[in-house]
């Protein structure tokens, strides 16, 4: 990447953990931004003193000088600097607290990119450059991005692909976490290794032990022979936790000690291994409200969120229903196959409630069911064909005007904080982050009053 332009805002990144400060180093340089980073409060302050700075963002929870105390002290020299606090959400009553003392703001973990540069443009008044495209990122043809939902999604990867952080991939069942899972692996300096997956949902726990950290021989009732644990089959490349939320207490444990220090045993072994992987996880699962019941470990989510990447439901992304329609049929029948205006018409009003996973397995059968030629609505499930009914135009308009109310209504109630906003209204924070931009576009307020 070639070195930004002297005028290039340049911001400071503080965090102890390495692995956060390259990836937001790596995401900020891919959308124009110079960085520099420091692995504590006391080393930023540091380099405060001998550089000038557009903004900081900062960890809360670190060893020694905190973020909170290290916004303290920089209000008490550049009281105009901007500084932006990323916190756990354990941490976020402290936060709202330090917004007192001079934060613009403050993320919740796992970080919203689309927050964190909203906010970087908003404090820095910068527009970021559109992030470059690399070499190795070229779409699959078998992956469909044409809503501006997806295409966000794909931009993020491409720029977080490159590092080798940990990422929590989320989103509900359906929506394609593994296929972004993929990407993230082909689009890596790891793409030459080997791309390993472990349902955490799909075994007992002493075999998810073993498939997971492999075991010696005789260890148990039929291991016959030593078996390398993924965790070893994954060296050199990416390993992906399918549904991590699952994972039993007694392995996450394990995890977060692999975690800490590269180490793990297999099962019968007194003699650690190490394996050079890259760490994906997915999850269906709220992971913060798994913690509050007392079954995922708070330590191990915040290892696994280094980066959060959103996949929207498929409701939340209506231009891609009609493009993966056609490349599902397409896959079951060997003709052209065509969408009568009723069918284009249902599919385009249908919640998906399965998502892509749904559209597939409709598309299926409609091209099963019209021999591979024009596909009409009795050729779709009852409840999908169905969809052709629903409101006309004009009810449109007022659901619209409606949405727009709910949406201006839950954003003030939450003092303008996206997260929560979006959390409230059951949408994705990306999703909210498009339709505030639509409202903005339209001349409607949607900044706190103190912003403007």
């Amino acid at each position: 990447m070639s070195p930004p332009p002297a005028s290039t805002p340049r911001i400071l990144i503080v965090d102890d953990d390495h692995s956060q400060r390259s990836l937001l180093e790596t995401f900020l340089q891919a959308h124009g931004y110079a960085t520099q980073s420091a692995a504590s409060g006391e080393a930023a302050l540091q380099l405060l003193r001998e550089s000038g700075y557009a903004m900081i963002i900062s960890d809360v929870r670190m060893p020694g000088m905190t973020g909170l105390e290290t916004l303290r002290r920089v209000r008490q020299t550049q009281p105009d600097l901007p500084v932006l606090l990323v916190t756990a959400f354990a941490d976020i009553r402290s936060a709202v607290t330090a917004m007192r003392d001079g934060a613009v703001n403050y993320l919740a973990k796992p970080i919203d990119l689309d927050e964190l540069l909203a906010t970087i443009r908003r404090a820095t008044h910068t527009t970021a450059a559109p992030a470059p495209e690399a070499a190795n990122t070229t779409l699959p043809a078998s992956v469909i991005a044409q809503s501006p939902l997806m295409a966000a999604v794909i931009r993020d990867v491409a720029a977080i692909a490159p590092s080798d952080s940990r990422v929590l991939i989320t989103g509900e069942s359906g929506v394609g976490k593994e296929i972004v899972a993929e990407l993230i692996h082909a689009w890596s300096r790891r793409a030459s290794g080997p791309l390993v997956t472990l349902n955490c949902a799909a075994s007992p726990e002493t075999l998810l032990d073993s498939e997971l950290f492999g075991h010696e021989k005789n260890t148990f009732p039929g291991a016959t022979a030593a078996r390398r644990g993924r965790l070893e089959e994954a060296a050199g490349g990416t390993l992906v936790l399918d549904e991590v939320g699952e994972l039993p207490l007694s392995l996450q444990t394990k995890l977060v000690r692999v975690f800490n220090d590269g180490a793990f045993r297999r099962l019968g072994s007194t003699h650690d291994l190490r394996s050079d992987v890259r760490v994906l996880a997915t999850t269906t699962r709220d992971l913060e409200a798994r913690i509050a019941e007392g079954k995922f470990r708070e330590d191990l989510f915040y290892r696994l969120n280094v980066m959060e990447v959103p996949i929207p439901p498929l409701r939340e992304r209506p231009e891609d229903v009609l493009p993966l329609a056609t490349q599902f049929a397409g896959q079951f029948t060997k003709r052209q196959t065509r969408f009568s205006t009723s069918v284009v018409t249902a599919l385009a009003r249908y919640r998906w409630p399965g998502n892509v996973r749904e559209l597939r397995n409709a598309m299926e059968r409609a091209a099963l069911l019209s021999h591979g030629e024009i596909i009409l609505p009795e050729h779709l499930p009852a409840k999908i064909a169905g969809a052709a009914t629903v409101a006309g135009a004009g009810e449109s308009l007022r659901l619209e005007e409606i949405e727009r109310e709910a949406i201006l209504r839950t954003l003030r109630k939450n003092n303008f904080n996206r997260t929560e906003t979006a959390r409230e209204l059951a949408i994705s924070r990306r999703a909210l982050t498009y339709k505030l931009q639509h409202l903005r576009e339209q001349g409607i307020p949607i900044d706190p009053p103190s912003s403007e």
